[in-house]
Order: structure tokens, then sequence, then C-alpha cells
């Protein structure tokens, strides 16, 4: 048992020196410019949907015949005029944003939008298969707005919610001129919430003072480590009633026919009862719209691929090989326990 104490000592050692490793290349890398590197890349779906559906059919046939060279040639041929009518057909490009609080995808989505839009015509449309809980309202703001862009430009915009579009998620999906969610899919959550801890007692307990120096009455309303005022809170509450109504007139305008007041309470709904409200438009998942969409358009998916960095490529290493070691050393020491 020793050993297993010596050796669970130099494994803590190890993964100190691995994180702050880590950290170090972190912190270089966002020292850096926020801009994005890397490039906008497309993959036919058609095709390989077409691939995909023959392969099963010929595994499911009872009995398989070799096929004549005529059949080749017309199989061939019959791709090759596959392929051109594709070529005629409207396209449908399809994106997806999977938003975390920050709304730290936009940058992605800003450059999968300008790639698209430098290609599409008023013939072609844009899915957008959207995810978020919703988040900071600069950031999804700025999501919001990009979307816009899409329609400004008089192409068609769907927006496919498989599973959430709140709050932030839902001011998304105002911009799009249908919207799609699955029967389970969580919609809404019209309203504003913000919240901050203060630890002004504590650093009093300990004679802590705090001096805080401000020109303007309402530059600073609530505070961290400042006592608050009622004045203070009022004012805070205020500004999020202002963001509030501003959230309201966007989905009115987004959403003419829908009771505003009874949506926008802060509750969340279930597809079909986002449905019922007006919320949505109808009742599918991305997976059946893009499945329709092969017989009468050409279909892209979207993606944006970023540029490693040496620092990346070696965080990344570190990472995975930190993970493996624990794991295997975790999973070593365990054994050696039991058999003591």
């Amino acid at each position: 048992m020793e050993f297993l104490a010596d050796y669970g000592l130099f494994l803590l050692k190890a993964v100190t020196i691995a994180a702050v490793i880590i950290l170090v290349i972190a912190a270089s890398r966002n020292s850096k410019d926020d801009s994005l590197e890397g490039e906008v890349s497309l993959t036919a779906l058609n095709k390989a949907y077409r691939e995909q559906t023959d392969m099963l059919k010929q595994t499911l046939e009872v009995e398989k015949k070799k096929s004549s060279r005529k059949d080749k040639k017309q199989k061939k041929q019959q791709s090759k005029d596959d392929d051109h009518q594709l070529a005629e057909r409207p396209r449908m490009f399809v994106l997806s944003f999977e938003g975390d609080i920050e709304a730290s995808q936009v940058e992605e989505l800003r450059e999968q939008i300008t790639a698209v839009l430098s290609v599409a015509s008023e013939k072609d449309s844009v899915l957008i298969n959207l995810e978020s809980p919703g988040g900071a309202v600069t950031g999804y703001g700025l999501a919001a707005s990009q979307l816009k862009r899409i329609t400004a430009a008089g192409i068609e915009l769907k927006v496919a919610v498989d599973r959430v579009a709140a709050s932030g998620g839902y001011l998304m999906a105002l911009n799009a001129n249908h919207i799609y969610a699955a029967p389970f899919a969580v919609i809404g959550s019209i309203g504003v919430v913000a919240q901050l801890p203060n630890i002004h007692r504590l650093l009093k307990q300990h004679n802590v003072d705090i001096e805080m120096h401000t020109a303007g009455e309402y530059k600073r309303t609530l505070t961290v480590l400042g006592e608050n005022t009622d004045e203070g809170r009022e004012k805070f509450k205020q500004d999020l009633a202002i963001v509030h109504e501003l959230f309201k007139e966007e989905v009115t305008r987004g959403r003419p026919s829908i009771d505003i007041d009874q949506v926008s309470t802060g509750e969340y709904w279930y597809g079909e009862k986002a449905l019922e409200l007006g919320l949505i438009d109808e009742l599918k998942t991305s997976d059946d719209i893009i499945i329709d969409a092969y017989s009468t358009h050409a279909v892209y998916k979207v993606d944006f691929e970023l540029k490693q960095t040496l620092a990346d490529k070696i965080s990344d290493l570190f990472g995975m090989t930190l993970t493996k070691v624990v794991k295997q050393a975790y999973g070593w020491a365990m054994t050696r326990g039991h058999q003591h």
C-alpha cells in the first residue's frame, strides 16, 4: 500500500504539471486576436443519401444477380442524369448552430452565412438546425442579426428545433420564414433573468473596505463587492424590463398573430403546445425536412473548419494524453487495491 501512496503522489505531480502546461498554452491562445482562421466546406448530401439507399436495397435483396454490362452502363448513365438534374435544382444549404451561454459560436455562424450568401440566389433556401437554451443578450442579439442577413438577401430561411430553442435561442428562430420543431422540443422562455452574488457583508466582517467611485447616477447599479442600495436594485429591474420589452417587440415582429401577453411570461412549452400558441409553424424534425428536400433540391451541408495552430495541437494532445493516463492509472490502482 505504501507503493500505491508513492505512485499516487507521483501521478498527482504529473497531472499538476500537465495542467499548468495546458493553462499556459490556453492563455497564449486567448491573448491572440479573437478572429477565426478556418475555411467553409460543403458536403453534397443527395449523392450520399442515394448511395446509402442503393446499398441498403442491395443488402435486402433475397437473391442477388450479377449485373450485366448493359445494366452497369444504364446505372452509370442514370447516375450522370441524376447529377445533371441536381445541377438544375434549387439548392438548400444546411447549417447547424449549437449555442452556449455566451453564443460564442456566432463567429463560425457569421463565416458560414457569408459563404452561403456569396453563392446563393433567391430560388435557394437555408435550413438552420438550431439548438440553444439562450444566454447573453448581446451574443444572441448578434446571432439573430446574422440570420437576418439571409432573409434580407431575399433567401428563404427555415429553422428546425430538434431539442431546445429557448430565450436567446428563440430570439434567433424568430427571423425564420418557417419554424419547425420536434414534438417534445422546448420552445419559448420569452423573458429576461439576471443574478449576481454580493459578498459585502462577508468583507465587512473581516474589516475589508471597498471604495467605488462613479461619474453618472446610474453608472453602477448593483455590485458584487460593495453595498447595494434600493435605488440601485430598482434601476437594475428597470433595465431588465427594457430588455424584456425589446424581446417582446422582436416576437411581435416575427410572429405578428401571436398573443404576446400570453407567451411573454418567461414560460417554455413543448412542441405541441408551442404550435397551438403560434410560436412555431409545424411539427417536424430536421431529418424529415432534409429527406423531403432530396426530391426537389440539391442539398448541401455547410461546415466551418477551424485551422489548428501548433498551440492548439499541443493543447489537444496534452488533454487527450492526460485523460488517458488518469484513466489507466485509476484502473491500475483500483486493481492493486483490490489485490491488497
